[in-house]
């Protein structure tokens, strides 16, 4: 098939072979694979379709995924990277077939790494984006655009955002670049927004109401009564300009799509103001709105959960130093030597040393919590990886200045354990050492010479 893709279309080799396009483009995706994946296609335990999957991949990528599920095959962690590294085209808070908006990469619809272009791999026609820095960059300056469409027709951008989370560090990040761009930054609290309403259709009723046994006549009275409300909208949208509205653009503050409303910009009192501005932490039950104090009865929870956690923990801790676990002579299980890597590294690696020696050291947590960092650590682990940790240890344990391998006990112990591993270096560096000390002595013993001789004519 190699052989034939060479010469002719994947449609061309389907209708040569008798097979769909569908097929033929999936089995020459599959020459994609690196070797590491093709291992799990051979052998049955890798899906043909979760193969081609992967293949959408650059080989780092792909390398990055295999190294980050260990040894053992995990279909379901595979198709959970997949989804983490792709993007549906059909939600993007851009135009897709723009071909300028960043014109290296081009339109969207002709890119190798749009999944519809590999064949049928996430659906008919299903158009997904396989390449992360690209999509993020169109996806910024799509961003850029609208804030520069914001300022050009002087009309307001507005994130959804919300007072009470404006804190949040994304969502400040978002703030910050509306600042820097010179726009005043209202929120969703500042403003009143009027949408176009949709109309309502007899199929989205019967749909929303599918799990109810309702009859044709209920449905219909449904239908009507969402028309009425959807009359009222359209009426309430239609008089927004006389009303005081003015046309804005609302946007998310993660994907960044957009919509075009109707905005007015909401004047609050003084003692509006003053409530709002005082911390949510500080506030009474009483003051907070129903919304804000269940907030505040999870933030109380979550907060007796870790003191409850930490109790639990102190107790596990001080009944183990009680019992004769430090005197245990068995050699140390993978737990153990799974915990004492991760102290090492935590407590003793810093992050220049992280990144030169052990870049890959916990894998890509980007998703995982802190339970799951360690249980795929445990997974992947390997002793390989506690020798070196110890090795880097002993490397940055020893002492440098006076105390030198002859007068400390770490150096001297340390000096001892390299000569296994570079005795031909080790001696050229003391040979050197040893010569520029005895040309030292050399001269020494002849100044001391001459000097025993003045003295002995002194004394005659």
């Amino acid at each position: 098939m190699a052989y034939l893709s060479e010469k002719y279309a994947p449609t061309e080799i389907a209708k040569r072979l008798g097979r769909t396009d569908n097929f033929i483009r999936q089995r020459l995706k599959l020459a994609g694979l690196i070797e590491g994946f093709k291992h799990f296609v051979r052998n049955g335990e890798m899906t043909i379709s979760l193969g081609v999957g992967v293949a959408l991949f650059e080989p780092e990528e792909q390398q990055m995924m295999l190294e980050t599920m260990g040894e053992d095959f995990n279909a379901h962690q595979i198709n959970r990277m997949i989804k983490d590294r792709t993007y549906d085209l059909e939600k993007a808070s851009f135009n897709v077939s723009d071909k300028k908006l960043v014109p290296k990469a081009g339109s969207c619809i002709e890119c190798p790494f749009n999944a519809a272009n590999q064949g049928n791999l996430f659906g008919e026609g299903k158009m997904v984006c396989t390449k992360a820095a690209c999509f993020e960059t169109k996806k910024s300056r799509s961003f850029l655009n609208l804030i520069e469409k914001s300022k050009r027709e002087k009309i307001l951008l507005i994130p959804e955002i919300r007072k009470y989370w404006a804190d949040d560090e994304s969502n400040q990040l978002i703030i910050s670049q509306l600042e820097k761009n010179g726009l005043k930054v209202y929120l969703l609290d500042d403003v009143e927004i009027i949408e176009n309403p949709i109309e309502p259709k007899i199929e989205a009723i019967k749909r929303e109401y599918q799990h109810y046994d309702y009859s044709e006549d209920e449905l219909k009275c449904e239908f009507e009564e969402a028309m009425q409300n959807y009359n009222e909208a359209l009426e309430e949208f239609n008089s927004a300009k006389e009303k005081g509205f003015a046309i804005g653009l609302v946007f998310h503050p993660e994907t960044y799509r957009h919509k075009e409303v109707f905005i007015k910009i909401v004047e609050k009192s003084k003692d509006e103001l003053s409530d709002y501005s005082a911390p949510l932490a500080n506030r009474k039950m009483d003051d907070c709105t129903p919304e804000e104090q269940i907030f505040k009865i999870n933030e109380r929870e979550i907060r007796k959960k870790q003191i409850e956690n930490n109790k639990q923990f102190e107790e596990v801790v001080q009944m183990i130093r009680e019992t004769k676990y430090i005197d245990t002579k068995k050699t140390l299980s993978t737990d153990e030597m799974v915990a004492f890597s991760i102290s090492l590294f935590e407590n003793n690696v810093d992050y220049m040393s992280q990144q030169k020696y052990f870049a890959k050291f916990l894998g890509d947590t980007s998703k995982m919590t802190k339970i799951e960092i360690v249980e795929n650590f445990k997974k992947k682990f390997k002793k390989e990886i506690f020798h070196k940790l110890i090795r880097y240890m002993l490397t940055k344990q020893v002492h440098f200045g006076e105390s030198n391998h002859v007068n400390n006990l770490t150096n001297i112990s340390f000096y001892n354990a390299m000569q296994g591993y570079y005795k031909t270096k080790i001696a050229g560096i003391e040979k050197e050492y040893a010569e520029k000390r005895s040309k030292r002595e050399e001269r020494l013993k002849e100044r001391i010479t001459v000097l025993e001789e003045q003295v002995q004519e002194l004394k005659d």
